[in-house]
This record gives C-alpha cells, structure tokens and sequence, in this order.
C-alpha cells in the first residue's frame, strides 16, 4: 500500500505523540484513532487531528494517537487507549463503528467521539460527528457546471458508503440545479442518484486507481473530476498536473488540498472541506466543559462544518457573475430556499 506522507506533519505529530504520553495523567488527554489512511492522509484522518493540535494551542490539553494499518487494527487500538488515561477517545472514519460502539459499550465510563458516523439509537458515550456534505457538494457541482468547457463532469468514489456517496449526491444535484438555472445539459459521469450506482475504487489508498479512474473520465469528455476516495484523489491530481490545467482540473475533498497536497496545488478547482477540525475541537471543548453527552453534531454550512475552500491561483478564472451566484446559492441553502435533497 503507498500512501503519500508528509515528513513535516508526521514529525509534528509524533512530537505531540511523545510529549502527551510522557505528561502528567492529571492533564486532559484525548486520544485519536485512525483509520487505514494514516495520520497525515491529506485527508478526513489529518483534519481531525488539526482539531485535537488546535485544542492542545487552545485549551493546554495533551493529544496523542494510534494509526490503523488494517481494519484488524480498529479493536486493538481502541482496547490499548481504554487504559491509557484518554478523557476522550476520538475514531475517524464510518468504518470504525462497530468497534467504536463495542468499545463504548464495554466501557460505558468511557467518553468517545467518531468522525464520519452516528448511532441510533444513541449511544449514551459516544458523540457522531456528521456532516452536510452535500450542501457544499452542491455548491461545487453548480461550479463545476459553470467552469466546464465541455459540459461533462466526472466524479468517482472509494467505497459505497453513505459519507462518501453524500458528496456524489450533492455534487450532481448542484450540476443539475445548474442545467435548470441555465437551460443547459451538463451531464455528470460516475454516479447516479436514481440508481444508487457509479465508479468506486473500492479502497481509499492506491494513486495508481486515482489516476487510471480519472483517465477514464477524461478520455470520456470529463474536464473536472470530483474523487471522493480520500488519498486517492492524489493519483487524480497527478493525472491533472501532467496534461495541464487547460484540460483537468480536480476538486478536491474533506480539506483544502491546496494547502495539504501543495505538490499539486494549482490542479485543484476547489476543495469541499468536511470541517472535522472544527467539530473535533468543539467536542473536546464539550468534554472539557462537562457538558458532553451521546448523540450527534452536525457540521454544515450554518455552523462553519462544511464549506467550498478558496479558489486560490484559479481565482481569475471564476468568472465574478459565478461567484455572485455562488454566494446567492449558499445564502439559501443556509435560509432553507434552496433544497440540496428532496
């Protein structure tokens, strides 16, 4: 399995690493729990642990974490922090909730949080933290629409799940509320909504399908593609960065991968960031506070727990017409004019 690392980020976080387990017991300790993607994944993995970083910065609390290499690790990892002095324990990712609510259930003194999941019934320790992704997914889908010079799309997933597949729903939705604006047909390759059906790599590890999925939609017409598969999409990036601009761009997911893949920065349209630091650092800000309790919190584009990042170097490309009707989208997405899902 390759995964691209960056030095930087993992030696920061081994720093935080060792300096959280050699602290005192007594300060407030939150623990994270990664998924296969590793820590410094260009991803959900790293935009969670930016919001334990930004907890440490803001509220002196010392932070530390397990990465899984395979999903045989999620029990383990979780059983080796159950005695590890972890005020709260927080698991990224939809596939580590089974384990999670195992572990919640078998420890119910035990305070946790999972990224990407929630519980119903719920479950009285564990907070999900779950987001509207597809509110932002509409609005890039709706500027993907107007960016295209071909008037095709194209948008692929790692694994058929539902907070991979909320961001192929909005992003064709945006698309489709374009066309009727617009009175125009720009069609969507990869995923449909009716059918539930599309293109997944059905991991989110290898570049290799990144690129060979991204080809394929591009040899299909498609001039913007939307990988929603996690580091995968970098193997997209790399596609786009090789035949320029001119021809793919990428949108990318979960942060603004401008600033995480800064190797391929000026391929990316736009990013739809799933605001995980955010939530993150507010549910530790509940923990600390004595104020947490199971359930779920949900980021959207209300509460600054997802949004489009900036256009960055292809700001002078977004025509200003697009971008007034951009915000007027988002404004009535947020005021519940504008439906993202019937």
């Amino acid at each position: 399995m390759f995964i691209h690392k960056s030095s930087a980020f993992r030696h920061a976080a081994l720093a935080c690493l060792f300096l959280g387990m050699s602290q005192a017991a007594s300060a407030f300790t939150v623990c994270q729990v990664t998924d296969t993607g590793g820590i410094d994944d260009n991803s959900f993995n790293q935009t969670a642990w930016k919001g334990v970083l930004d907890a440490k910065e803001q509220f002196g609390i010392e932070g530390r974490f397990l990465e899984s290499q395979a999903e045989t690790d999620y029990e383990a990892n979780l059983n080796s922090l159950i005695e590890g002095d972890c005020d709260l324990i927080v698991t990224v990712g939809f596939l580590l909730g089974d384990a999670t609510q195992k572990a919640a259930l078998d420890n119910p003194d035990q305070r946790f949080s999972i990224v990407d999941f929630a519980y119903d019934p719920v479950v009285p320790n564990i907070l999900g933290q779950v987001y509207a992704t597809d509110e932002a997914a509409f609005l890039a889908g709706y500027l993907a629409a107007g960016m295209s010079q071909t008037k095709i799309l194209g948008v692929f997933g790692g694994i058929n799940i539902p907070p991979v597949t909320i961001f192929m729903d909005g992003f064709v939705r945006g698309a489709d509320y374009y066309n009727e604006q617009k009175g125009d047909s720009v069609s969507v390759l990869g995923w449909s909504i009716e059918t539930r059906e599309g293109l997944f790599t059905n991991n989110f590890d290898s570049l290799d399908d990144g690129r060979a999925f991204a080809q394929n939609l591009y040899d299909e017409g498609a001039d913007i593609v939307l990988p929603v598969a996690g580091p995968v999409g970098l193997g997209s990036a790399a596609l786009a960065d090789e035949l320029g601009i001119e021809k793919l761009k990428i949108i990318g997911v979960d942060a603004d991968l401008y600033l995480t893949d800064p190797e391929k920065r000026h391929v990316y349209l736009t990013s739809i960031m799933k605001r995980m630091d955010a939530t993150v650092l507010k549910t530790i800000e509940m923990a600390r506070n004595d104020t947490f309790e199971g359930g779920v919190l949900v980021g959207a584009l209300a509460n600054g727990g997802v949004d489009l990042a900036p256009f960055h170097d292809m700001e002078a490309l977004v025509p200003e017409s697009l971008k007034s009707e951009l915000a007027e989208i988002r404004a009535g997405i947020i005021e519940g004019r504008i439906k993202v899902a019937p």
